[in-house]
């Protein structure tokens, strides 16, 4: 008999929780890569970015995003996946200044924003967005790192492609049905409220052809 499409999500759901605790503090890994599946951590709030399949009562009406404070909530996986009509190498290492999609693990849905206003700061509103992680242009946001690569200790932002705005949280939390969850947005405004850390998660690593296209790399330049 052929599964469901919740069927499925529900599978890799029990897969993420059952491998998160070793992989997520076992692999050697330092930095973030395609195909990982992640939770990202506001570091001034200590939040978790996080979704649901509750739609906002205003603005686009799509399915909203928030940050909670549950360490174990599976609703806050995502997966990193390559930018609009392109392919990231699973196990690739992520580059500062390189354009990504995040992808709501539990929903199948696209971290995404629009000129649409928040409902509790108006801000810039963020959504989840697209139907088995395939949406448009606006799920496009580019990671902002120091150094060469996405380092998993390191707080990085996520500036939305499109609109130039951060991804963000400044503290305001919604009543029913989501009590205490905090609202996500976009600002244009740098902050210390738009820094995030990847916390648990599995990090897919780079295969032998990979390493040694780095490697090979690393020494020409040199």
């Amino acid at each position: 008999m052929d599964c469901t499409r919740n069927q499925i999500r529900f599978a890799f759901s029990a897969l993420v929780l059952c491998c998160v605790c070793t992989l997520s503090q076992g692999t050697e890994l330092r930095f973030v890569t395609c195909g990982s599946v992640v939770k990202l951590l506001n570091s001034k709030h200590n939040v978790r970015l996080h979704s649901h399949d509750v739609r906002y009562g205003s603005g686009s009406g799509q399915q909203s995003v928030t940050g909670v404070t549950a360490v174990d909530d599976s609703n806050s996986y995502w997966t990193v996946r390559g930018k609009s009509n392109t392919v990231c190498q699973r196990g690739a290492a992520v580059k500062c200044g390189q354009t990504i999609r995040l992808t709501h693990v539990n929903t199948g849905r696209n971290l995404h924003s629009h000129r649409f206003t928040s409902p509790l700061s108006s801000n810039q509103e963020v959504s989840a967005f697209g139907d088995e992680g395939e949406g448009d242009l606006l799920d496009d946001w580019t990671v902002l790192c120091a150094g060469e690569v996405w380092e998993r200790e390191e707080a990085v932002r996520l500036r939305h492609t499109a609109t130039d705005a951060l991804l963000s949280v400044t503290g305001e939390q919604y009543g029913r049905p989501i009590n205490g969850q905090r609202e996500v947005h976009a600002m244009p405004q740098a902050s210390q409220h738009k820094f995030w850390r990847v916390m648990e998660g599995i990090f897919m690593k780079p295969s032998l052809q990979q390493l040694r296209t780095s490697s090979a790399q690393l020494h020409s330049e040199l």
